[in-house]
């Protein structure tokens, strides 16, 4: 039971430090990731916190999930819920209360700022995958896509991506919004898959030792 107890605790901080990841990521302000990077653009145009829109996004991904499983949708699946709603409101506090009181003016400081978020998003979902006892909305919707049309699920989860990329230069270049997808967004895809490597390898020996995994 502590150790259920235990692993909980640490999914819930590793999900707070997910939000304040991507709360420095959007301070940075030279591009986010694509998923965030699509919430950001029409957050601008609907003039809604872009962590209310994301929270939206990610509820949006469970409901498809019970659309497309119908009696075979677990109502563990329903926790996504949950992860929607904390990082939703993380990532409105951060970014809205607490960053938004300083300033950087440093083009490379960002860059910095942004590297520094790559890394402790990275270290919070692998501590995440590792303990596998949730998963994020986006990945688990798009896992059950690709089992319903057979298809390879990092395939899907690459379309994903390049259709948030897309609609988001739509909706910024339509709108006349800040462009949201910029080079920070390519440093995030070359960084965050490795990074996500070497700490699950770094964590899984040390999580099996103290008991936490099997």
């Amino acid at each position: 039971m502590m150790k259920a107890i235990q692993r909980v605790i640490i999914v819930a901080i590793s999900m707070i430090m997910t939000g304040v990841g991507a709360s420095m990521a959007l301070k940075a302000a030279v591009g986010v990731g694509a998923w965030d990077a699509l919430s950001q653009s029409i957050s601008g145009v609907i003039d809604m916190k872009v962590g209310t829109f994301s929270m939206m996004m990610n509820i949006s991904c469970v409901l498809i999930q019970l659309f497309l499983l119908k009696k075979e949708f677990k109502l563990k699946t329903l926790t996504q819920i949950l992860v929607a709603i904390l990082l939703g409101y993380v990532v409105n506090f951060m970014f809205y209360d607490v960053f938004a009181r300083f300033t950087i003016h440093s083009y490379w400081a960002n860059i910095v700022l942004l590297i520094v978020s790559c890394v402790i998003c990275a270290g919070a979902v692998s501590m995440i995958m590792t303990i596998n006892l949730i998963t994020f909305p986006l990945e688990s919707c798009c896992m059950v896509i690709s089992k319903k049309i057979n298809k390879n699920f990092g395939a899907i989860r690459q379309f994903v991506d390049i259709l948030s990329i897309v609609v988001a230069l739509g909706v910024s270049f339509f709108f006349n919004q800040s462009i949201t997808v910029r080079e920070g967004t390519v440093i995030m895809m070359l960084l965050f898959g490795p990074l996500l490597n070497v700490f699950m390898k770094m964590m899984m020996p040390r999580l099996k030792k103290v008991g936490l995994i099997d």
